[in-house]
């Protein structure tokens, strides 16, 4: 026979048992966004206002574009966990699964077409 206490059995769980990975995924992704969002915008903000061949060049290079693709992954992704964890606290029953499902699909769909565009401008 096992003796754990209450605190014991407790700790590193939510009441889905998945709180703290959640937690610690969302504040590993803000991290990131907390350095890739700055670099982005300094990019970005050269390109813009530009001539199209400039803005193509700009973002033929390999730096340019991935870190666009980072940006859109990485920031999509975070949203989506952040309206998902919102939509659980104030959603119940069919319209939570609903919610959810636009949440994710909305995320989905900003990435592959910013993808897509990125890989037009940038091919």
């Amino acid at each position: 026979m096992r003796y754990i206490t209450a605190r014991k059995r407790a700790i590193g769980k939510g009441s889905a048992h998945t709180g703290t990975e959640h937690h610690w995924s969302m504040t590993v992704s803000a991290v990131a966004l907390a350095f890739l969002v700055p670099t982005w915008v300094y990019v970005f903000g050269h390109a813009l206002g530009q001539d199209y061949d400039t803005v193509r060049a700009t973002f033929a290079r390999p730096f340019p574009s991935i870190l666009t693709a980072m940006v859109l992954v990485v920031g999509m992704r975070h949203f989506a966990k952040g309206a998902t964890m919102m939509i659980e606290d104030y959603a119940r029953g069919t319209a939570r699964k609903l919610c959810i499902i636009a949440a994710y699909s909305i995320s989905s769909v900003i990435v592959a077409t910013g993808l897509y565009a990125l890989v037009k401008i940038a091919l």
